[in-house]
């Protein structure tokens, strides 16, 4: 079965936005992931794609604006669950 251009290019770019993902922030399997979490917003077009650096997860292709707001608050839930810095004496 052919796919269609559009599915082939959002195929492509998907996987693309995955593979910088990885190579840009990788924790190692022993540490902790960052508090809030680092969700970058990566705009292809007038589409864009939200991806969280540390849970790994991705928004899918998204008007620029509603990836804007969904990794805000993306940040904001996991700044609310993590407790915050204690300073040692």
């Amino acid at each position: 079965m052919i796919q269609p251009h559009e599915e082939r290019v959002d195929m492509v770019a998907a996987c693309t936005v995955a593979a910088a993902h990885r190579r840009d922030h990788q924790h190692d399997h022993f540490t902790q992931e960052c508090h809030p979490h680092s969700v970058e917003v990566v705009h292809l077009g007038h589409r864009a794609v939200a991806v969280c650096h540390d849970c790994h997860a991705d928004s899918g292709f998204l008007l620029d604006r509603d990836a804007e707001a969904l990794a805000e608050q993306h940040v904001e839930q996991t700044r609310q669950a993590s407790p915050p810095l204690v300073a040692v004496a």
